[in-house]
């Protein structure tokens, strides 16, 4: 994020010539990772909970939610329904571009994946079930589940130490037991399929292959029958649902997206707009300050004494662009150059980080890719290039933090009136994606 840097950026933050500011959802383990990054970034000490509390920002109306949005993914859901369950032939769009086609990405034999992966689904609920054959009688004398404890995923799966004393006397990792774990998947496969009605449902396709994915990661040990197997078909169906879950075809996706993550798009608007009107009033300032005539010396001192109490303690308006959201005035703290024991008073770094969830980061790439397509902007070419959307089709899963960094560039040797003395550069990682099968063929 910052070039050349090694303690320099926590030299810059010492000196308040760092501005940083951290915004979160109001999901508990995503303001946990915020806390973490913020302790790492800046080399802190001590629990997450008091760094949490002093340097994060709950904002759930700009980073939490997908109701503004819900009528049009209802929509994409049944279209989607339609092509993975029926076999429906995708068309619309240009081989040569293949994320412009109608559902990019689903499986051309989804249809016949989807009996395979429920068949596989029962074969691990029945492998789970007999595991828990010695955790609790009654589940040994009866066929029927009604035994089964409720399952509360948050409580099961929510402890963060690895109990290495569990696992070497074969027991599920972390809080759960072979009864709960089994609950889990019997409510996979119950909500799967419902053979009564002869019907499957794909939304549950995200969470069979996540429940593969957490087994093969933390309960290998347990050599669960059939789990790689089923992980493998769990894997081709949800590369091609969860995407197309946020739009079937490019205008579906931008409209969506649109609607997710609208009042983050107007904060990344402010953000670059007040990044730019700060760096011109620095660059003006120095102008002024480096000014020696002297016909208006005196004039100019007092002109530089009065941009630097302004740019010490001076107000950023983080006003959204919504005009139904109230003016919301950010403090900001510069350092004052008169007082400053350091060679480059003027040298200043602006960094916001938002944490979100996984819908918000589908969504706003979705815009950065395909705001070109709305009506007010025909004629206008693409933020991204044919390559590297290419490379995003074939991006398929976003994993724990998967990350967009935006990042504004000065070059001070450009006029101040000149376009090209700002430049935008755009990266994308989809965070901690190595595949648990990989990580078996290698223990």
């Amino acid at each position: 994020m910052y070039p050349g840097e090694g303690t320099g950026l926590l030299r810059l933050h010492s000196t308040y010539r760092h501005d940083l500011k951290i915004y979160s959802s109001d999901e508990g383990r995503v303001q946990m990772s915020a806390a973490a990054f913020a302790k790492g970034l800046l080399d802190l000490e001590g629990q997450l909970t008091p760094i949490l509390v002093s340097l994060v920002s709950k904002d759930s109306s700009m980073l939490d939610g997908l109701d503004n949005a819900s009528t049009n993914m209802e929509e994409a859901k049944a279209r989607l329904n339609e092509l993975v369950t029926r076999g429906v032939k995708i068309a619309n769009g240009s081989p040569k571009k293949p994320w412009m086609i109608d559902g990019a990405g689903i499986p051309p034999n989804a249809s016949e994946l989807l009996p395979v992966l429920v068949k596989l689904t029962k074969k691990v609920t029945e492998q789970v079930r007999l595991l828990a054959k010695d955790e609790d009688e009654k589940l040994a004398e009866t066929t029927s589940y009604d035994v089964i404890p409720p399952y509360d995923q948050a409580k099961a799966l929510g402890k963060t130490n690895i109990d290495v004393d569990r696992i070497a006397a074969g027991l599920p990792c972390g809080s759960e037991g072979f009864l709960l774990m089994f609950a889990r998947w019997r409510k996979l496969e119950r909500d799967l399929y419902n053979e009564r009605k002869e019907r499957y449902d794909i939304t549950q396709i995200p969470d069979v292959y996540d429940s593969c994915k957490y087994d093969l990661l933390h309960n290998a040990h347990l050599k669960i029958e059939g789990l790689d197997e089923l992980f493998k078909v769990a894997q081709l169906l949800a590369d091609g649902v969860i995407p197309n879950e946020y739009g079937i075809n490019p205008k579906q996706k931008l409209k969506i997206g649109s609607k997710i993550a609208r009042r983050l798009l107007g904060k990344i608007l402010i953000d670059l707009r007040n990044t730019r009107e700060e760096a011109i009033n620095v660059a003006e300032l120095k102008s002024l300050c480096m000014d020696s005539t002297s016909v208006a010396a005196d004039k100019q001192d007092t002109d530089c004494q009065q941009k630097n109490e302004e740019s010490r303690t001076g107000h950023t308006s983080d006003k959204s662009m919504d005009p139904d959201d109230d003016e919301d005035k950010e403090i900001k703290y510069r350092l004052d150059p008169k007082y400053a024991n350091v060679r480059t008073p003027e040298r200043h770094v602006r960094t916001r980080l938002y944490f979100t969830s996984e819908s918000h980061i589908h969504s706003l790439m979705n815009v950065l890719r395909y705001c070109y397509l709305d009506g007010s902007l025909q004629g206008e070419a693409s933020l991204v290039c044919d390559s590297a959307l290419e490379r995003l089709l074939k991006t398929k899963e976003l994993d724990y933090m998967s990350h967009i960094v935006l990042r504004m560039f000065e070059n001070t040797e450009v006029n101040l009136d000149d376009p090209k003395r700002y430049r935008l550069e755009m990266t994308f990682s989809r965070g901690a994606d190595l595949s648990p099968l990989a990580v078996i063929s290698h223990i």
